[in-house]
């Protein structure tokens, strides 16, 4: 969750997916002996929402510059 917070510095939106889903996996191996699926889901959120916003912000400035110069 801490990497899904951390979204803006690139890379730690897709290290957030990634561990959130190992999480996911060990949580529901366990047979409910660990916890933290909601922590784990809030960290696949918020890591998708990084890596959504990391290709959607310069795309859109890209987009306005083009416009802004016509």
């Amino acid at each position: 969750m801490v990497l899904g917070i951390l979204f803006c510095l690139g890379i730690s939106g897709i290290l957030a997916v990634i561990f959130g889903y190992v999480a996911l996996n060990r949580i529901d191996a366990s047979g409910g002996m660990q916890r933290g699926r909601g922590m784990a889901i809030a960290g696949i959120v918020l890591g998708w929402v990084g890596i959504v916003l990391t290709l959607a912000l310069p795309a859109l400035a890209w987009l306005g510059y083009g416009i802004s110069n016509l």
